[in-house]
């Protein structure tokens, strides 16, 4: 197995975290999305109920 040089691994981590910076932003968006979703049926629904 051949060794990667500095410049490489630095790379390599460098994308991971960005990988994990994206999940992140995108776990988040997903649960605001829910969020919003939710307060909208609350809102019409305590409003003019069935």
């Amino acid at each position: 197995m051949r060794e990667l040089s500095a410049e490489a691994r630095l790379h390599s981590r460098a994308r991971a975290s960005s990988n994990r910076t994206a999940v992140r932003l995108h776990t988040a968006a997903v649960y605001g999305a829910l969020a919003l979703i939710a307060a909208i049926v609350f809102g019409a629904t305590s409003v003019r109920p069935f």
